[in-house]
């Protein structure tokens, strides 16, 4: 069974399905920060873990997760479920932290087609693994058709400021990027910018996408 938790308020406009990354589970700190954030903006958040983190809860083994493909299918069941219970008129959007992200990316314009979904939101999102740079993980986010909103740190290592503002992206994707901010939007101590401040300012940025992505009429 999926273990999902249910954020923010029960007939919000506004919905994210959000997936973790390949390390940690929905309950993260980061994770509960970004739902209590999005929360506030009145944005309901529905947090999943995969099979494999769920199995992990549950007591199993620690294996390490599929590659990114094979947690497709997950995700796909996933929505269907979400959007056939949701509330008439509710909008929903797709994304996750990290790897949860990246499996989102590489669904969203199949689920976007079919008018199943709004947009994509991916908060950290894994251009490429530490230190290799050269192996960039963007083919698909070249082509990219659904509007989608990737909210990086400035200096995370699965990609950069520098390194992805010289890579080609589809005109679907805005970047927002976060001050100092590493992998989890944490800043360096000199830096001026603090965890909260990062924190919010992301969720700032997804609400605000969010809502011009999917106004209401």
């Amino acid at each position: 069974m999926t273990y999902t938790l249910e954020t923010g308020p029960e007939d919000a406009r506004l919905r994210l399905i959000l997936a973790h990354g390949a390390g940690t589970g929905i309950t993260s700190p980061f994770m509960d920060a970004v739902a209590a954030n999005l929360g506030a903006h009145g944005v309901h958040v529905t947090r999943f873990e995969f099979g494999y983190m769920n199995a992990r809860r549950e007591g199993g083994a620690k294996r390490p997760p599929p590659k990114a493909e094979g947690l497709i299918p997950e995700y796909a069941a996933l929505i269907a479920a979400v959007t056939a219970a949701a509330p008439k008129g509710q909008k929903h959007f797709i994304g996750g932290k990290s790897m949860g992200g990246r499996v989102a990316s590489m669904i969203a314009d199949e689920v976007f087609g079919r008018v199943e979904i709004a947009g994509l939101v991916c908060l950290g999102y894994p251009f490429h693994a530490p230190s290799q740079s050269e192996k960039m993980r963007t083919a698909h986010l070249e082509k990219m058709t659904c509007p989608t909103l990737i909210v990086q740190g400035e200096r995370d290592p699965f990609g950069n400021k520098t390194e992805i503002e010289a890579v080609k992206l589809s005109n679907a994707i805005q970047m927002k990027w976060i001050g100092d901010g590493d992998h989890d939007f944490g800043p360096r101590g000199a830096s001026g910018f603090t965890r909260k401040g990062n924190l919010n300012d992301a969720a700032d940025a997804v609400a605000a996408f969010m809502t011009a992505t999917a106004p209401s009429r």
